[in-house]
């Protein structure tokens, strides 16, 4: 989930602490197996590898589980054939919704994430209709204990990122998705490895709405994300901090 950054936040770590921890791994495993089918099982010379395993130990995935799905996915054998695609259209209130998916049956997941959807109060639209309310960034997170804000903001500047955003808990940095790999590595051989990194969608446009729409939108982002299929989901929803905060608390 993705809207305002603390949103992000909130929700990776509530995420990172409930019942979803297996279904995280199987995600990332996934990720990993699709990376190395179509790169090569080597990090060093496939970057989507490179990356789908440094998430990967980001999220504590022990590493036998690593190591499976790259020699799955290079054993010669016959294995998943698995699909990109990706979905878009609108929660309640007119919210942005975009999500990301690999699929070994377009037809169930399309009928699954549509299905989503018209449960809570949205509609599905056809792939184009709302991703130009979002930027196709990078996006390197290290915790807040790893340097001091403006620390972090000059090394991040000087690797090539073009915003840093801390509070007490994390950095932020963005960067192009063309500078990525440069900045990834420059700021990882000063602080060490980020505690996540990737490309994400960040929103160029917000939706302002109140504790209802909020609710149904929540619950709509956990029931596309309990999908085995949904590899990511981002919104453009803005709410107040009050009301965010109540939210969270009765889904805790």
């Amino acid at each position: 989930m993705a809207g305002h950054s603390k949103w992000a936040n909130i929700q990776h770590r509530k995420g990172a602490q409930d019942k979803k921890r297996a279904k995280l791994f199987s995600k990332l495993g996934r990720e990993i197996y699709v990376a190395a089918k179509i790169g090569g099982p080597d990090p060093n010379m496939n970057p989507r590898l490179r990356l789908a395993i440094a998430t990967a130990r980001g999220q504590s995935m022990p590493k036998d589980g690593i190591e499976k799905n790259i020699q799955k996915a290079t054993g010669g054998g016959e294995g998943e054939d698995y699909v990109e695609i990706r979905y878009e259209g609108y929660a309640p209130g007119g919210v942005a919704v975009i999500v990301e998916a690999l699929t070994d049956n377009k037809n169930r997941t399309a009928s699954e994430v549509r299905n989503g959807f018209t449960k809570f109060g949205g509609n599905m639209g056809e792939t184009g209709s709302v991703n130009f309310m979002f930027d196709r960034l990078a996006e390197i997170v290290f915790p807040a204990n790893k340097a001091g804000a403006e620390e972090m903001f000059e090394a991040a500047l000087e690797a090539g990122a073009s915003d840093v955003e801390s509070d007490e808990e994390y950095h932020i940095i963005t960067c192009s998705t063309e500078d990525f790999a440069a900045a990834r590595d420059a700021l990882e051989n000063k602080f060490g490895e980020p505690e996540r990194q990737g490309l994400i969608w960040k929103p160029n446009v917000t939706t302002e709405v109140g504790e209802e729409q909020a609710a149904s939108i929540l619950k709509l982002i956990d029931f596309l994300e309990d999908n085995d299929d949904v590899q990511n989901v981002t919104t453009n929803f803005e709410t107040s901090d009050e009301v965010m905060e109540r939210l969270m608390t009765a889904s805790a």
